[in-house]
């Protein structure tokens, strides 16, 4: 295994992405309301805050085709992924408007709620903050679904899981 050290910038983003590659995260699928109908994105840069206020985060791209409607919205449910939803994740990834493939409903505020993932936050805006090329979303936790099962993970590059252990 060869080491590498360099000093991140413009000219080293592609290592700088394959080092931050080399930790596990799980995948989630954000969802919020439009006047113009449910939006979808699918992320891996979900973080809790705070037990009390209850918040997390969320890392919105804003070179995203969907910054437009997560930077504004109120109301979003933030879906954490069980282990045999890759494709769902990767279908909300390449194409956030469309929710035929996935079972869902609203709730009282009009977050889109997909059915079957491993949890699901249901929040509301608490702060935004502007970080390089990407928007910090920090959001208050109105309610809480889990349930048990395998998460989805992504690590460089792959999706995967855990090996049950015996």
């Amino acid at each position: 295994m060869t080491e590498r050290t360099f000093s991140p910038g413009p000219d080293q983003s592609s290592a700088f992405r394959e080092a931050l590659g080399c930790f596990g995260t799980g995948v989630t699928v954000i969802t919020t309301d439009t006047g113009n109908g449910p939006r979808a994105i699918t992320a891996n840069s979900f973080s809790s805050v705070s037990l009390d206020p209850p918040l997390v985060l969320w890392c919105l791209a804003k070179d995203s085709n969907r910054f437009d409607a997560f930077s504004k919205c109120q109301h979003y449910s933030i879906h954490v992924m069980a282990q045999d939803q890759q494709e769902r994740a990767l279908k909300f990834a390449r194409d956030g408007t469309d929710f035929s493939h996935a079972e869902w409903s609203t709730d009282e505020a009009g977050r889109p709620q997909l059915t079957n993932c491993l949890a699901r936050f249901d929040c509301h805006i608490h702060a935004r903050h502007e970080a390089g090329d990407h928007l910090i979303v920090v959001g208050h936790v109105d309610q809480v679904m889990h349930r048990t099962g395998k998460g989805l993970i992504f690590k460089r590059g792959q999706f995967g899981g855990f090996v049950d252990l015996i």
